[in-house]
């Protein structure tokens, strides 16, 4: 393990400066710099001091999980479409392995549908036909367990996956869905 790249990372995960750390610790700032460049090697009773300005066992630094930063903006031409047959279904934030729940951009063309079989998957969904941006027309036909919804713009809805269920767009228009679920299986 490259040890001056992972002091680096542990000194940013706790927000402290260089000279903060070499501060706590009764060292230089160059000399925490030149360890988090590779251009010393610190020994381990070295090591343990500076550790301890961040309250971390020698063990805990070569094991502790250091958070990856997570994406914050999604490009729209980065979007998975998962959807087919006038149907598109843009995955938001597909590739975050932390995610506890899933966020779909719906977009139904006039007639379209999810199929003439009914979907069931594990957990809750829940959308709402809203303006995001752009101007929303059209509507949708919503099918639950052998109930039919018509939902226009503004409209909500909010079901178990595990209930048979089907989306139609009945109308001449297109219709937008904002939609997420959890958990994030679709």
């Amino acid at each position: 393990m490259d040890v001056g790249k992972r002091l680096k990372e542990v000194r940013e995960m706790y927000g402290l400066s260089q000279r903060e750390l070499a501060k706590r610790v009764g060292l230089t700032n160059s000399t925490i710099s030149m360890i988090e460049r590779d251009a010393v090697s610190p020994s381990i009773s070295s090591l343990k001091k500076i550790l301890e300005g961040v309250s971390l066992t020698v063990t805990e630094f070569f094991t502790l999980e250091i958070p990856t930063e997570s994406q914050v903006v999604f490009k729209k031409d980065t979007l998975v479409d998962v959807g087919s047959d006038g149907v598109e279904l843009h995955l938001v934030g597909s590739t975050q392995p932390d995610s506890k729940l899933a966020f779909l951009i719906e977009r139904y063309q006039p007639g379209s549908s999810t199929g003439k079989d009914m979907i069931t998957h594990i957990g809750e969904e829940a959308g709402t036909v809203i303006e995001a941006g752009t101007v929303i027309e059209g509507s949708i036909e919503i099918t639950v367990a052998g109930r039919s919804f018509k939902l226009t713009k503004g409209d909500s809805y909010k079901f178990s996956t595990s209930l048979p269920h089907k989306f139609k767009n009945t109308s001449k228009k297109v219709c937008k869905i904002i939609s997420a679920h959890t958990p994030p299986s679709f």
